[in-house]
């Protein structure tokens, strides 16, 4: 008897997927909804997709500003009265490109024949998020989809203001780097060399600075390349280590103890903590799988175990303030909204006024930080041209010297 793959959603909107034997797609289909379990896809073992497989040709994920747009789109028609049917089927019929008419299409498709919203959403994990898909359920469960949509839409555009901030800071005192080292290297292997002849038709030495500065010059023109292709080496292997574990947290605990750098990142890490936990807890997810999802928002090795160890602490019911401040990597400010919000029993709403807090003193913290980089690289820049032109003067004054 053949096999086939499966594709199915299960009770409470889990995923299934396996291998079953049967005569045909059409009984693995009845097989699987005996079970109770709503058919995805089926094909044939060891080769494409059968003709009754429900799924559309994949064109990837979401982008972040295409989830976000479609976020507050389906959110406003949804306040506006309309229904989910009519809402999605309309955000399908006239999509802004193709990949959201094939994403949403298929989570229209799903809810159409009977699930929820958020067990549609899970059947796309590229696209839609842990945090997006428990705030969804928790908005169904308590019957405001559109308001938790609504929300959800503002939480997503802050994320995107905050990275969009971060990049654009990092953007002038890249291209002033960039520009500095150009300009170093064209002086190093361009300029200088033309006054070799000179000094050799001469019969004269050079100075030694200028030697040393042909030197380097040399060194870059003959191994830059090379040097170049070592840095990619050496950045690769250190990407495949830092894939382990223990590296990783290493490194994610060093970088919190940089000078300026270790700063802002605790910043960002608070502001993206607070504000995914008081978006949970607002909108009723219970506090221990609030603190699981806030947990993976974070890039951070050791911010996710000092948030895996607050909730360890809150299941035992010792509160998990307590452990977040033994960890020492949030700010001290962070941990203190936290308790009082846990004493008060307003830890959602004290949550997201902390997060207010520290996106303001993130964009603060990147000010700073621009306002720091961009004079040292200038300084440097300027210093590392004024050190060539006083050595090309120098060679010339020596010249000028054996000439009279």
């Amino acid at each position: 008897m053949p096999r086939y793959h499966y594709r199915a959603l299960g009770s409470g909107g889990i995923l299934l997927r396996g291998e079953r034997e049967g005569a045909s797609e059409a009984d693995i289909a009845a097989q699987l909804q005996k079970t109770g379990a709503m058919v995805l896809a089926i094909s044939p073992a060891g080769r494409g997709r059968g003709l009754l497989s429900l799924e559309l040709k994949a064109t990837g994920a979401l982008r972040r500003t295409e989830l976000a747009d479609a976020t507050r789109e389906l959110a406003s028609m949804l306040g506006a009265g309309q229904d989910l049917d009519r809402a999605l089927r309309f955000m399908v019929e006239e999509p802004p490109n193709k990949r959201v008419a094939a994403v949403l299409g298929r989570v229209r498709d799903l809810v159409r024949n009977g699930a929820a919203l958020a067990a549609a959403l899970q059947t796309e994990p590229k696209s839609f998020t842990r945090l997006y898909i428990g705030l969804v359920r928790a908005g169904e469960a308590g019957g405001d989809l559109s308001g938790t949509l609504e929300r959800l839409a503002g939480l997503l555009e802050r994320q995107r203001a905050m990275t969009a901030t971060i990049q654009s800071a990092m953007i002038y005192p890249a291209i002033l780097l960039l520009a500095a080292s150009g300009s170093i290297v064209l002086l190093l292997t361009q300029v200088l060399p033309q006054f070799v002849p000179l000094f050799a038709q001469n019969g004269v030495a050079l100075p030694p600075s200028t030697a040393f500065l042909l030197g380097a010059g040399n060194a870059v023109s003959s191994y830059g390349l090379y040097a170049l292709a070592a840095l990619a080496a050496l950045g690769f292997g250190a990407h495949l280590v830092l894939q382990k574990p223990a590296p990783r947290l290493a490194a994610d605990q060093f970088t919190l103890r940089l000078p300026l750098i270790g700063g802002l990142l605790r910043e960002i890490l608070a502001a993206r903590f607070a504000r995914t936990l008081g978006m949970l807890l607002v909108n009723g997810v219970p506090l221990l799988s609030a603190l699981g999802i806030a947990q993976q928002v974070l890039d951070n090795r050791a911010a996710q175990a000092a948030v895996l160890a607050a909730a360890e602490s809150a299941k035992t019911g010792q509160g998990m303030t307590m452990a977040l401040q033994r960890s020492a990597v949030f700010p001290t400010r962070l941990v203190h909204l936290l308790r009082l919000g846990e004493a008060t029993a307003q830890l959602g709403p004290l949550a997201l006024r902390a997060a207010d807090i520290h996106e303001e003193r993130t964009r603060l913290a990147l000010q700073r930080l621009v306002s720091l980089l961009v004079p040292a690289i200038t300084v440097l820049m300027g210093a590392a041209v004024a050190g060539i032109v006083s050595s090309l003067l120098l060679a010339m004054l020596s010249l000028n010297d054996i000439a009279q």
